[in-house]
């Protein structure tokens, strides 16, 4: 693959519009040697999110998103949220860039939020040279939003040696800053409106048993297809007006120290603005709130593949019924092991580079712990069972 080509490859990849997809092999292309995985989670998330810090913990995994594609000037990368981290595919013209902002958002992350963020950059040829693959896959939510899809093995494989110390970025010295422009926490909790507000993340056991697996997925995916918006928690005109105060306060300290008043001040103004012309039914130049807030809503990434299944979902007491009873049935036949857990509402945590623009993205977690309490329990099932989980 020639440096140009592979410096393009995320962009050039077909894209798939319906989230089915994510289970066809077909839809999935491999990233080049040459890239390499910008990866990094909170430590002790668990503990942080039962002190009540949800917002802090997604806005901590929020920033690594951030921060990366503003050092590289490119919204068009590889990444996944997984609610206390994130991971970030680089080309190879950007690793140092990425190793630079990971040492940065992690200082940040600890003067600001108080949490300990781990990060690592990994090679993806020493991910090939372990016997496994990035793969990576391109689903379209809108014309101007797609996000990633991870399989083969080599983004789990990633973390792993993340934790275990490998491949480590340390902390940028004291007092140093990541460019974290757009990177927004406003809304309130987006309370359920069918029932409860889901988390599960479900993943292989085995690479003997794929095939059965993707059928898992699909079946999965079919159950929530049976809710309004196939479980979306956020409702088709977009999340409800207001203003979230830990939200304010966690955007606020994204600006620098002797900017953070005007930057509280620009933000509340901003707010005004917006729902004052959104009640008013205006619109300011090529800004359309009403347009804005259902872009919000078809530009969430409230489902996504990452070496399993991951969903956040809104869903009433008897279809969670059925998909976990699916889930249970997968587990007991080896197929699977999953994590699930239940809240009243999700949390938002945003990257708008400007609203004037539709390409802004928007990333979706429980707001009572979501993907990191799912994520615990998966492990207490895994280590429960002789079985280890692989990923494809």
């Amino acid at each position: 693959m020639s440096q140009l080509s592979s410096e393009t490859f995320f962009s050039a990849l077909p894209v798939f519009v319906e989230f089915e997809g994510v289970a066809n092999s077909d839809n999935y292309r491999a990233l080049p040697a040459d890239w390499a995985l910008a990866t990094a989670d909170i430590v002790d998330s668990t503990g942080a999110i039962e002190a009540g810090r949800y917002k802090a913990v997604n806005m901590a995994g929020a920033s690594v998103i951030s921060a990366i594609l503003n050092a590289l000037g490119n919204n068009d990368l590889p990444f996944v949220f997984g609610g206390d981290g994130a991971m970030v595919a680089v080309p190879p013209s950007g690793v140092e860039k990425a190793r630079n902002a990971l040492s940065d958002v992690q200082r940040w992350v600890e003067e600001e939020l108080q949490l300990t963020l781990r990060a690592a950059l990994v090679p993806v040829a020493d991910v090939i040279a372990a016997g496994l693959s990035v793969r990576v896959a391109r689903f379209q939510v809108n014309p101007e939003v797609s996000y990633a899809m991870f399989a083969g093995g080599g983004s789990s494989w990633a973390e792993a040696r993340m934790k275990e110390g490998l491949f480590a970025v340390p902390p940028a010295q004291p007092g140093a800053r990541p460019d974290l422009t757009g990177l927004s926490c406003r809304w309130n909790p987006i309370q359920s409106r069918h029932g409860e507000i889901v988390s599960i993340i479900a993943v292989p056991v085995g690479s003997e048993n794929l095939a059965a697996f993707q059928a898992l997925v699909t079946d999965i995916v079919a159950l929530a297809a049976g809710e309004e918006r196939d479980g979306h928690p956020v409702a088709a005109e977009g999340p409800q007006m207001g203003l979230s105060m830990a939200g304010l306060t966690a955007e606020t300290n994204t600006a620098p120290k002797g900017k953070r008043f005007t930057h509280r001040l620009f933000i509340v103004a901003q707010y005004l603005l917006i729902v004052g012309l959104y009640r008013l039914g205006l619109t300011l130049g090529r800004f359309d709130p009403k347009l804005y807030r259902q872009d919000v809503a078809r530009n969430t990434d409230f489902r996504k593949f990452d070496d399993g299944l991951k969903m956040t979902i809104d869903v009433d007491p008897e279809r969670l019924r059925q998909i976990e009873a699916r889930l249970e049935q997968a587990a007991s036949a080896g197929i699977c092991r999953f994590g699930l857990h239940r809240q009243d509402s999700a949390l938002m945590t945003c990257i708008v580079p400007t609203p004037l623009s539709r390409d802004h993205m928007h990333f979706i977690d429980g707001a009572a712990g979501g993907y990191a309490m799912a994520a615990s329990r998966l492990k207490k099932q895994i280590a429960a069972t002789p079985l280890a989980a692989a990923t494809p």
